[in-house]
């Protein structure tokens, strides 16, 4: 279930990116579809019922454990967007400072 709300997410994210002429509201298009896909990664590794992922000489061999490695992934992945973000709006405040707006159709006439 929660992979739909994930997909919706990354949905609209695109729809933002795609209608949006404006560099802000782009990137912010960017980081809706990147916590859509993060959700859905850690739904992967997910199960009811599950443990922490510590196997001792006392744990019973029926046990269900929740796949860790999603977690990890993400976490790699939340740093890098938050890279990619930083990276971003520093390029979009350097266009500003040139062409004096965030429009992409204001820009093109300048041109």
């Amino acid at each position: 279930m929660i992979q739909y709300a994930a997909i919706i997410l990354f949905v609209f994210g695109i729809y933002g990116l795609l209608t949006n002429r404006n560099i802000i509201k782009m990137i912010i298009s960017l980081n809706i579809m990147e916590v859509g896909l993060f959700i859905f990664i850690i739904s992967i590794g997910f199960s009811y019922d599950g443990i922490a992922p510590i196997i001792t000489s006392a744990s019973g061999s029926g046990l269900i454990y929740v796949d860790p490695l999603p977690q990890a992934l993400v976490l790699t992945a939340i740093v890098i967007g938050v890279g990619t973000t930083a990276l971003a709006l520093a390029i979009a405040k350097s266009i500003h400072n040139k062409y004096n707006t965030f429009n992409l159709d204001e820009m093109e006439e300048e041109l």
